[in-house]
């Protein structure tokens, strides 16, 4: 079955609340590039990427008002507020938290994928599903968000300036520890330290990169990634067979080969 007009609004919708997100992102974490490309706020201002950003989730809020679903309202309007959150969370973090993997995934759940889990759920209630393909979406969009962000942070210390727009490390650079440094200060505690104060001191970044790309880390942080997609995939075993499923499932791969 083909996706209903409302359903490809709410997609529309979703797209515009990412936008917003990411303009307002790119201003609190100051990063000039987006995707090799100038954020918003280099090419425009601050005030009208903060400003852009507010009319974009303006108008997705009054386009959520029109689908006519006070259930699909909800489900985005707590998707904003745990994305909210999750900055948060980021902003507001003791050094004690950084070296907790929960705290990470927690984060990124909120920062990332439940926009990605809630507007599955949505889709489904839209569609006039069961609650248990509701729920089933739900997980997919759950797992198939983390597998993105896991993934994201591998690509932060692989992938190349030319292609991510941004030097390998900046995750560090801005005090953010993720799966990859996490996992190695498993095996070299000295990293634990420099996770606490953010990687603010000289030759912090550098340090941590070299220990990281000494340990087992990546490849573990890559077992985790497959892992969270391999859960998506999983959870769609509750649909019938379809050109939409396999569409579904070939996200699943794409997640996990993705180079930018």
């Amino acid at each position: 079955m083909p996706a209903s007009a409302a359903q490809q609004r709410l997609a529309q919708i979703v797209e515009m609340i990412h936008a917003s997100s990411l303009m307002h992102d790119d201003v609190i974490d100051r990063a000039d590039m987006r995707r090799g490309a100038p954020a918003v706020h280099k090419l425009w201002g601050v005030k009208t990427a903060v400003m852009g950003g507010d009319f974009l989730l303006a108008r997705a809020t009054v386009l959520l008002a029109r689908l006519g679903s006070n259930e699909v309202v909800g489900l985005m309007a707590q998707t904003i507020d745990e994305m909210v959150a999750g900055e948060l969370m980021q902003a507001t973090e003791t050094s004690d938290s950084l070296l907790e993997f929960d705290h990470y995934l927690h984060k990124t759940y909120r920062k990332t994928a439940a926009l990605v889990c809630l507007s599955c759920e949505s889709a489904a209630v839209l569609g006039e599903h069961t609650d248990e393909v509701r729920q089933a979406l739900h997980a997919y969009g759950r797992h198939l968000g983390l597998a993105f962000q896991i993934v994201d942070d591998l690509l932060d210390l692989t992938g190349s300036s030319d292609t991510l727009g941004k030097p390998a490390g900046a995750d560090m650079a801005e005090g953010h520890a993720t799966a990859p440094v996490l996992y190695a200060n498993e095996e070299f505690p000295e990293l634990a330290d420099l996770i606490r104060r953010k990687f603010k001191s000289e030759g912090d970044v550098a340090r941590a990169l070299e220990l990281t790309m000494a340990s087992d880390a990546m490849q573990r942080t890559r077992d985790l990634a497959t892992s969270h997609a391999q859960k998506a995939a999983d959870a769609l075993g509750v649909l019938p067979p379809s050109a939409a499923r396999d569409g579904l499932l070939r996200l699943c791969a794409d997640v996990l080969n993705r180079k930018e």
